[in-house]
């Protein structure tokens, strides 16, 4: 019987943010990585605003 190691940390979020947003991961690093620039309370910030996201999503994509 082979059991799946336990998922923890940021990437616990990632399988209820691509059901939630329907975009895969990738999608949404690459717009975290668009904007680099801004502090980590300014992104998550502008996750919650332009994407509608809640306050536990945006802080496991930083």
């Amino acid at each position: 019987m082979t059991t799946e190691p336990k998922v923890e940390g940021p990437a616990f979020y990632f399988p209820s943010i691509e059901r939630k947003y329907e975009k895969p991961m990738s999608y949404w690093f690459a717009l975290v990585d668009e904007q680099r620039g801004l502090k980590h309370m300014e992104m998550v910030n502008w996750l919650k605003s332009e994407h509608g996201m809640g306050v536990e999503f945006p802080l496991s994509l930083k």
